[in-house]
């Protein structure tokens, strides 16, 4: 374990052109924005990309559009898409689909993979909030995916949520989820009021002007806390085998647990690194300094050296 502190650049940051694209996964129409660096052309070379994905609820204009943002600015193309069901593109609304979240990713490596201005052998996959369970397992079932890296990541696992709660109260919550799989909820609310990601630290991130975006809305289905209840990231470590694996961490973590991510990375078999970073609240990874600065720094040297 080591940790990460990086400066930030005194140097101007190169331009970088941004495209709006859209593609399919699975039939459904899913709309991204695709960031690539001056020096990445069909002409002038091929450059590694990656693609992102974020937050529980999150859009493209959100923490992966940060993220994507950062991370073209220091030489990567990078693909940052709203998810089936969120932001602009198709599916049910509001609604967490894990598997189909999955099959977005894939269908993202697709997509940076037949770009001319990407090397094709050169694409990693970067999660933030609950995207780094995805994107761990993701990577993991995908072998195009060269590296993977998760930033404060859900590394859900429903044997561990089962241990903590008991087996029998783990099982009743999935039970009254199933009951009422269709109805829907506020993501976020003041003052403890009902929410699905409850508490005043989401709320002080997606209830104000910190996560303004046009195509955010604050309602999911409580079908979507099943799925993230029975969703398995955790178990995908050693399925990565030799995939490098960068996982970046606030040491302090009241919604997603640092000990699960120390868990990953102790069960991942590849090159793996982990770096723990003196933030305060999760939120502080996706949007405040210097662990933005920090989280991607380590990020960017990491995807260098493996893709």
């Amino acid at each position: 374990m080591s940790d990460v502190t990086t400066l930030p650049s005194t140097r101007t940051p190169p331009p970088i052109r941004t495209e709006r694209v859209t593609f399919t996964s699975e039939g459904l129409t899913l709309v991204g924005e695709l960031r690539l660096p001056a020096t990445a052309t069909a002409t002038a070379g091929a450059a590694p990309a990656v693609a992102l994905t974020g937050p529980f609820t999150g859009v493209k204009e959100q923490v992966a559009g940060v993220y994507a943002e950062r991370l073209a600015r220091s030489g990567f193309a990078t693909l940052a898409c709203d998810h089936r069901g969120f932001g602009e593109s198709e599916g049910r609304r509001g609604h967490e689909d894990s598997q189909g979240k999955l099959a977005d990713l894939r269908a993202a490596v697709d997509l940076l993979r037949s770009r001319p201005e990407v090397d094709p052998d050169r694409v990693g996959l970067v999660g933030v909030c609950l995207g780094g369970g995805y994107a761990v397992r993701a990577a993991a079932e995908d072998p195009r995916v060269k590296a993977v890296v998760g930033v404060a990541g859900g590394y859900n696992s429903p044997a561990w949520f089962a241990e903590r709660m008991g087996a029998d109260t783990y099982r009743s919550m999935l039970a009254g989820l199933l009951d009422a799989y269709d109805e829907t909820l506020p993501a976020v609310a003041p003052g403890g009021a009902a929410a699905a990601m409850g508490g005043e630290e989401p709320y002080a991130y997606y209830g104000t002007s910190r996560s303004a975006s046009p195509h955010w809305v604050n309602r999911v289905t409580r079908g979507s806390l099943y799925s993230l209840m029975t969703f398995d990231a955790l178990g995908a470590a050693p399925l990565l085998a030799a995939t490098p694996l960068l996982v970046v961490h606030g040491r302090a973590d009241a919604y997603c647990a640092p000990e699960l991510a120390a868990e990953l990375h102790r069960r991942a078999t590849g090159a793996k690194e982990l770096v723990w970073l003196d933030a305060a609240q999760h939120i502080d990874l996706y949007d405040t300094e210097p662990y933005v600065t920090e989280a991607v720094g380590a990020a960017a040297d990491f995807l260098r050296r493996h893709l």
